[in-house]
């Protein structure tokens, strides 16, 4: 899920013309190589694409399922699946032999670190040309295009696995135990957004709690709200 929110924010960059676009995008795809490098979530991936084909070829003989909407879904996974087995070597380890990124890298746990006198050559990628720009971040980016689909893939069928309730948090507190028996992934929650507050969930395997809270203002710090709360969960398993 964090891959997925950096990937956005790249998406979003991208689509910029600014100096300051270019340098949010630089930023975050060294944020996301930094994931990269900590995880083996080619493999990790790999697992979980495998595990959700083993678990649709389950269910395609059952009443009621839509065979050629699964049957395309399945040939998506295989898909995916070969693309990233067919990735040699660690996810975006290529983009990190640029000598502009490790430069960039080395400077950006400094505050400020890659300002013009910092890092001229950066200064010098920032102020070419929108379309040499797009051609270096589009090579760049083009080796994540694959784990990227499959975080995709991954999340929306696990954020498609399940029904939402409505429940009601009283003096905005809920909490639900959890079925050991069950594999469950994720939990969503939605409230009104006109409603000014925010949920703090937490849990294990066991059970979760999610306590509904004011926003802050000024030196009043967020604190629990009074009311009940009406909210739509959802406790995705997949």
């Amino acid at each position: 899920m964090r891959l997925e929110q950096l990937f956005e924010q790249l998406n979003h960059f991208m689509s910029g013309s600014t100096v300051s676009d270019h340098r949010a995008v630089i930023s975050v795809l060294l944020d996301i190589l930094m994931i990269f490098s900590r995880n083996n979530l080619k493999s990790e991936l790999l697992k979980e694409l495998d595990r959700h084909s083993k678990t649709l070829n389950l269910i395609s003989n059952s009443q009621g399922v839509d065979s050629d909407k699964l049957n395309q879904i399945l040939s998506n996974l295989k898909a995916i699946s070969k693309k990233l087995y067919d990735t040699n070597g660690k996810i975006g380890s290529k983009v990190m032999e640029s000598d502009l990124f490790q430069s960039i890298s080395q400077r950006s746990s400094i505050p400020g670190g890659s300002c013009s006198f910092d890092l001229p050559a950066f200064h010098y990628w920032l102020e070419q040309d929108k379309e040499t720009q797009q051609l270096d971040l589009l090579q760049w980016t083009e080796p994540l295009d694959n784990i990227r689909e499959a975080i995709e893939l991954i999340l929306s069928f696990i954020r498609q696995s399940s029904l939402p309730t409505q429940e009601l948090a009283t003096s905005g507190f809920f909490q639900l135990s959890l079925d050991k028996s069950q594999p469950f992934q994720l939990i969503r929650v939605a409230t009104d957004p006109t409603l000014p507050l925010f949920a703090e969930i937490s849990g294990g395997k066991h059970r979760f709690t999610i306590r509904f809270m004011a926003p802050s203002s000024g030196i009043v710090r967020p604190y629990q709200i009074t009311e009940n709360v009406p909210f739509s969960l959802t406790c995705c398993i997949f």
